[in-house]
């Protein structure tokens, strides 16, 4: 069964470090470990053990198709970052979780200063489920999730 990757090694020192280095070979040979990241499907699997939940429960609480929802799992489709998105709140991710799972899937993070995002990171921090996540949005006349 996959893991979720080992987060020991920070960015921040990771950045540091690449900024310090003189040659970049040797760094990307030294800190290889640390730049892995996961396969998205492999990562969802993941993190159904580390929250023991149930891929057809997350699919669910994610109102995501439930075909489609097996294809992310499995690896044969590749999610819009509204669905990644989808995939945070069915698995009741926190904040940071939901970032880590948006770079795994390759999508840019939520940024504060959009008002869509705002409203997400919100929803998210608050623990708000598929329905009332899309209901915050379309009171405050924002895209919903899934929309286009």
């Amino acid at each position: 069964m996959p893991k979720l990757p080992d987060s020991t090694t920070k960015t921040s020192a990771l950045f540091r470090n690449l900024f310090q280095t003189p040659n970049l070979k040797q760094f990307i040979e030294n800190n290889e470990d640390a730049m892995q990241v996961p396969a998205l499907h492999e990562y969802l699997t993941a993190l159904c053990a580390e929250k023991s939940v149930k891929k057809e429960d997350v699919i669910r609480r994610a109102c995501i198709e439930r075909t489609y929802g097996h294809q992310l799992f499995n690896g044969t489709r590749n999610p819009s970052r509204d669905k990644v998105l989808q995939l945070a709140v069915g698995f009741g991710l926190n904040v940071d979780e939901t970032q880590k799972l948006l770079q795994t899937a390759g999508k840019s993070i939520l940024y504060p200063k959009l008002k869509r995002d705002a409203a997400l990171i919100y929803c998210i921090t608050h623990r708000f489920e598929m329905i009332e996540t899309q209901s915050m949005l379309q009171e405050l006349s924002l895209r919903m999730l899934g929309d286009g």
